[in-house]
């Protein structure tokens, strides 16, 4: 078995300025009908069942392959279709900034290890801008596997407040190579909980 690097790994960013407030943008973040209404990859739903919003508490969630592909995907691989996750929350200030944690514990042949994120939110004269960063994972491929779970996620989002008339006005995403679409920082001492 493969045991993950103790230090600290690189982080990669997503960003975004969206048409909302910024209370709007943290209900989205914050709240089960909000979490509910767009977290996790394309062809994936999910039901919150514990929210509990303070550092130490934990956000714990139901994650179902719902679209014909992933279930198929999910089936072929030998996965369940529903899977129960969970969020350690480090760090909670309305509502400009969230810190969290979660375990990676499903790479086969690696000892499971936390990956840390943080979500940032600022108040903009048109709207609201995110910046998400996220550890990398273990190694290129998996990063690679967890940058695109990730860019699923935000279209999700993207989707939702575009049908609410807050779409988009400016993003940062894709791969390094499309740069200045997507950041990929490598800051191997950072520490995400001292910011």
């Amino acid at each position: 078995m493969t045991t993950a690097p103790a230090t600290a790994r690189a982080q990669f960013s997503i960003e975004r300025t969206y048409a909302a407030s910024i209370d709007e943008a943290w209900a989205l973040w914050t709240t089960k009908s909000g979490i509910e209404s767009w977290w996790g990859p394309e062809g994936f739903d999910v039901t919150v069942t514990s929210l509990d919003l303070r550092p130490g508490g934990d956000l714990i969630y139901l994650m179902t392959a719902v679209a014909p592909e992933q279930v198929a995907f999910m089936k072929r691989a030998g996965m369940p279709l529903t899977s129960e996750c969970k969020v350690t929350y480090t760090e909670v200030s309305p509502p400009s900034r969230l810190a969290y944690k979660t375990l990676a514990d499903f790479v086969p042949g690696v000892a499971p290890y936390e990956v840390a994120t943080i979500v940032e939110l600022k108040a903009m004269a048109d709207g609201v801008k995110l910046t998400i960063t996220f550890d990398a994972m273990h190694d290129d491929v998996w990063t690679e596997r967890a940058r695109a779970g990730h860019e699923s996620q935000m279209r999700k989002l993207d989707a939702l407040l575009a049908a609410q008339g807050k779409g988009v006005h400016s993003s940062t995403l894709g791969s390094p190579a499309q740069a200045p679409w997507h950041r990929l920082h490598r800051q191997g001492a950072r520490n995400l909980d001292s910011r």
